[in-house]
């Protein structure tokens, strides 16, 4: 049963569709790009204002959206039209992302964000400082950093059906920047999403006091310069479970796969569990790794693990 489990495939298929849609035309002219129930908005702004405390949908329109927003207040979801089609490129509120979130929460839906890039070398998709948020098969590409969160220990952040893809970096003498970084969060939730073709620092940083990290793909095969395909540094409970991790030849650390509290032990790690994953090598590499490094002390619950030639299970430091 274990054996099957750990053959099951593991690409969020709902999320590829994002990765090989023709490209979209450039925003509509003759009709407005945002809309609430039927009432039309040109700027991303005014719809998030005209929902101010309460609560809404902005339906997005097909197309390049070069337009950002913050929200304050009031819950917003965040939808696409067409899944996939609308991308929000290169254009950033407050000199953080796209999305800049920290009203009573949101929900993002079918969008793509792309090519972000600010001074202080963290341009995101999204800027999470409070309350929860739920992502959806969505595509984050191209930019410094995918998502990125304040601490927020009350509230939640789920990932789902999504893809990273040609995120974060560690250059310009700069802190670095990951696919997904987040602060002391509640809860941390990532599922059927694919990490790829990393440019720098690590796929999932989270310094969240729980996480549930299960049925991803974390393929390092392109990456440049990249680190730990999952990093707990403050420490973490929950699981990481049958997830693929294939690591590449361009890293800047290799040492291990996943990573516990290198940073600090603010959060209890005791019982993690860590099982039914496939970790893997490059053929004919000649180097090792460690799956998992944990420097928190305290008894994980590392379970049957499927891994390649070079990977050695777990390693105290």
């Amino acid at each position: 049963m274990l054996k099957s489990l750990l053959r099951r495939p593991l690409l969020p298929l709902l999320a590829l569709p994002l990765l090989l849609a023709p490209a979209p035309l450039p925003a509509q002219t003759g009709g407005a790009p945002y809309n609430i129930d039927g009432r039309g908005f040109s700027r991303l702004q005014d719809a998030v204002d005209a929902i101010g405390e309460g609560e809404g949908t902005i339906s997005i329109a097909p197309g390049y959206h070069r337009d950002c927003a913050v929200q304050t207040a009031g819950r917003i979801a965040f939808v696409a039209v067409e899944p996939g089609r609308a991308i929000f490129d290169g254009v950033t509120c407050e000199g953080k992302a796209a999305l800049v979130l920290r009203g009573a929460g949101a929900r993002v839906d079918g969008l793509v964000f792309q090519n972000m890039r600010v001074p202080d070398g963290n341009g995101a998709g999204i800027r999470l400082e409070r309350s929860d948020l739920d992502v959806a098969n969505s595509l984050f590409r191209n930019s410094e950093e995918g998502i990125l969160t304040a601490d927020d220990a009350d509230a939640a952040l789920t990932i789902d059906r999504s893809t990273f893809s040609r995120l974060g970096r560690c250059d310009r003498g700069l802190s670095c920047a990951h696919s997904v970084y987040t602060g002391i969060y509640g809860r941390v939730t990532v599922t059927r999403t694919r990490f790829e073709k990393g440019s720098g620092g690590h796929y999932l940083k989270t310094r969240a006091i729980a996480v549930d990290v299960s049925d991803n793909s974390f393929d390092d095969t392109q990456g440049t310069g990249t680190n730990y395909m999952i990093d707990l540094p403050s420490g973490s409970v929950g699981r990481i479970a049958n997830n693929l991790f294939v690591q590449g030849r361009d890293k800047e650390n290799y040492s291990a796969f996943i990573a516990v509290a290198a940073e600090e032990r603010k959060n209890p790690s005791r019982g993690l569990v860590i099982e039914a994953n496939r970790a893997s090598l490059p053929a004919g590499l000649g180097r090792r790794s460690v799956f998992v490094a944990d420097w928190s002390g305290e008894a994980l619950a590392i379970g049957a693990n499927e891994l390649g030639a070079g990977l050695t299970r777990f390693e105290k430091r």
